[in-house]
């Protein structure tokens, strides 16, 4: 789930900047250090978008920048095990399909695309369903299920999440549309229902039906 914060934190603004407006210093300093990075209480920092608040500047010994506390607005994705969540996948492969949740890809494994046979389509960079047809391919948005999650916070490139689409809900854009359509064909077409026929005369009354009778 992506969260707008509201976060302090001591930020140190470099000697050779402290001539620029500093609001503009700050916010150069925190976009560089912490979009991309994972704090597992915080969360996958996406970006910083405002400094709210600062505070009044500390030196320190021998240090010729200034340290200042900070309150800035930042968005970040906090991942759960079994969230649903929207992705865009940027690449695929052999053995499945990297998605981009924002600021970091996760791994859909082929096994959890679907209960059909996978092939890989390396010309055009496709997996298709052998039965189906259905297919997956750069720049499809997906909705997936977070089934595996371990993040690493000194390497955020090694941190590990596996995704699922093998679930209703599930599925590219493309799919879940084929799937609604399908629902609302069902919907206007009862199980069951027969060919509508003329009412039935009775001794002087209308004999009334239930519908679809």
């Amino acid at each position: 789930m992506y969260h707008k914060l509201m976060l302090e934190d001591k930020v140190r603004v470099p000697p050779q900047r402290l001539g620029e407006k500093l609001e503009k210093v700050i916010l150069d300093v925190l976009q560089e250090q912490l979009e991309g990075s994972i704090d597992k209480e915080i969360g996958i920092f996406i970006c910083v978008t405002k400094v709210q608040d600062v505070g009044e500047g500390e030196l320190v010994p021998g240090d010729g920048g200034v340290y200042y506390d900070v309150k800035f607005e930042a968005m970040v994705l906090r991942l759960a095990l079994q969230e649903v969540i929207e992705g865009t996948v940027v690449e695929t492969t052999s053995f499945g399909a990297f998605v981009s949740l924002g600021p970091i890809d996760a791994m859909l494994h082929v096994s959890q695309i679907s209960d059909e046979y996978i092939n890989y389509d390396e010309k055009n960079a496709r997996l298709i369903c052998q039965e189906s047809k259905r297919f997956i391919g750069v720049g499809d948005v997906v909705r997936v299920r977070v089934v595996t999650l371990s993040l690493n916070e000194r390497e955020p490139r090694d941190s590990k999440i596996g995704l699922t689409m093998r679930q209703a809900g599930l599925g590219t854009t493309l799919w879940l549309e084929e799937e609604m359509t399908k629902e609302k064909e069902k919907a206007g077409q009862p199980a069951g229902a027969t060919k509508e026929r003329a009412p039935e005369k009775t001794k002087g009354k209308r004999k009334e039906h239930a519908p679809n009778e």
